[in-house]
């Protein structure tokens, strides 16, 4: 198999891990608040990751010589999770999804500067139909701007710059030790800020399969888009998450019956181009 398909295969396996991982959350938050989620969420997956590790072996990988750049890399990753949480709260999910569905064009800019991969026109052409799609699925209204749309727009730069330094990571790191340091960081990160009152929800036992399954499904996300640039170029990568809009669209109409029109299937064909496009692009490169 070549190899942007393998990264389209993992890539999909993200996408509809975190749309899982939407899924239950939703279910969740009457019970929880947003900090309390991704505790629980980060303290079963760092559990996970270690049991893995010790029974794989594999805990030999993880060492201190990067501890840096993971921590960098995880400032960014819990920054733009609470910037999008934050702007959930303050403008419409349409306008959200649009604006954090830039990642892929940030990743394209950011690639060049901080990775040495090559722009292509071709790569940057499916960015943009990706972003066009997007834009056709959710229709935002960006007639004013406030702090909730601020916030949406920075998110997207947290999340490419993510993508770009998991992407410096897999250079040097194993998967484990990126997965190890996801957890373990974001655990810490999440029980600062939920405890910062004083006050965390403690889970009932009718909480724990939820909580377990976003707790998978994030670490299976992360091992995912790990995994996938292991084996191709962010700026090849990236564009793919762009697939994950209309998908979560369908889901949601089927689950909770929410509105869907014709824009939606529209984008997503748009999405689906681009995507092909790049695809069809990279597996006619010569080895």
């Amino acid at each position: 198999m070549n190899l942007t398909m393998q990264a389209a295969f993992w890539m999909l396996g993200a996408i509809f891990s975190f749309t899982t991982m939407a899924i239950a959350g939703r279910e969740l938050s009457a019970s929880f608040d947003t900090f309390e989620i991704m505790l629980y969420r980060s303290a079963i997956a760092l559990l996970i990751v270690i049991v893995l590790a010790y029974s794989t072996g594999t805990y030999r990988q993880v060492g201190l010589g990067a501890w840096r750049t993971h921590l960098v890399r995880n400032i960014f990753h819990f920054t733009g999770q609470n910037l999008w949480f934050y702007a959930v709260a303050m403008i419409p999910l349409a306008q959200v999804f649009a604006l954090e569905f830039t990642t892929p064009l940030w990743v394209i800019l950011l690639a060049p500067l901080l990775l040495g991969e090559r722009l292509t026109f071709i790569r940057g052409i499916a960015a943009a139909m990706g972003f066009v799609g997007v834009l056709v699925v959710a229709r935002p209204d960006m007639g004013s701007v406030n702090p909730g749309v601020l916030a949406a727009a920075s998110c997207a730069v947290f999340f490419a710059l993510t993508y770009v330094f998991t992407k410096r990571l897999t250079r040097t790191e194993s998967i484990t030790a990126i997965m190890l340091y996801l957890s373990g960081l974001q655990l810490i990160f999440a029980l600062l800020s939920a405890g910062y009152d004083g006050d965390i929800a403690i889970p009932r036992v009718a909480d724990m399969p939820l909580l377990a399954l976003i707790a998978v499904c994030g670490l299976l996300a992360h091992f995912c888009i790990t995994k996938a640039l292991t084996i191709a170029p962010a700026t090849v990568v990236a564009p793919f998450d762009f697939a994950r809009l209309p998908i979560v669209a369908v889901a949601a109409m089927l689950i909770y019956g929410e509105a869907m029109d014709v824009w939606v299937f529209v984008g997503a064909f748009i999405i689906f181009a681009g995507n092909y496009l790049n695809i069809w692009f990279e597996t006619r490169k010569p080895k």
